[in-house]
């Protein structure tokens, strides 16, 4: 029986990339996803791997249910929880104009959900804690960005949501830790998805300028390696820690 990983978003991006790694590495994976089920990607991806789709929204706590559920039914375990799915805001709006609309989509999405899902699939890690009391029977990773901590005046309800995600990342590893869970925080930087398309020129210029410490822009298996190193279950003793993939860009420099 392989270990089961489940991964919010898991069908493009980052997500896609964190998918293709941990089905690499021998992992079964559950994705949950918006959009219809892409038929010819699953496909291709079941010659990696074990792996299942679920059409639902992470901000649906009714579709966490399914889709804990339907990774249970299938495979009687999860192992790993990767909370990434995650939006920006429709509109980049200054902070003197932001919409309250806009506010509690981002946040339902981004913090919100995941904080629930984490809490679901933590009960369901911990039940399965009485055949190994000792050792780590779970992970959750939460994919953040360099917006929880650097500032966008034109999309505050974004670096909220993600400075959230960097305090749920602590009070769930503090909670978690006795029920033999680490949690992480996988921070990225500016990576090369759909998302990051409509700000290109803007982002090579900004390259072009030092951002970062390495002058190039992210790609979505720069953030899955971390996943994958994070999940390999060789650091039992770390939890709570935040791992940045950003070439460095959060490094204060004179």
């Amino acid at each position: 029986m392989p270990k089961v990983a489940l991964v919010t978003g898991g069908n493009r991006g980052i997500g896609l990339g964190i998918t293709k790694e941990l089905l690499g590495e021998g992992y079964a994976v559950a994705i949950l996803a918006t959009r219809e089920e892409p038929t010819e990607l699953i496909a291709e991806l079941s010659e990696l791997g074990e792996v299942s789709y679920v059409r639902g929204s992470v901000a649906e706590l009714a579709d966490h249910r399914r889709y804990v559920d339907a990774a249970l039914e299938r495979w009687g375990r999860i192992d790993l929880l990767v909370n990434n799915a995650g939006v920006a805001p429709a509109e980049r709006n200054d902070l003197l104009v932001a919409t309250p609309e806009s506010f509690d989509r981002v946040l339902e999405i981004n913090l919100r959900g995941p904080y629930f899902l984490t809490q679901l699939v933590a009960n369901a890690m911990i039940e399965r804690r009485a055949q190994d009391p000792d050792g780590v029977v779970g992970t959750i990773i939460n994919v953040s960005s360099i917006s929880a901590q650097a500032v966008s005046v034109n999309r505050g309800e974004y670096c909220i949501s993600k400075a959230g995600v960097g305090m749920a990342t602590q009070l769930w590893a503090v909670r978690l830790a006795p029920e033999g869970i680490v949690v992480y925080e996988v921070r990225p930087g500016v990576i090369a998805t759909d998302m990051t398309a409509g700000v290109k020129e803007k982002y090579d210029a900004q390259f072009a300028g030092g951002l970062a410490p390495i002058p190039r822009w992210g790609t979505p298996l720069d953030v899955a390696g971390a996943v994958v190193q994070l999940s390999a279950g060789r650091m039992p003793y770390s939890t709570g820690d935040v791992i940045n993939v950003g070439g460095g860009m959060q490094i204060p420099r004179l």
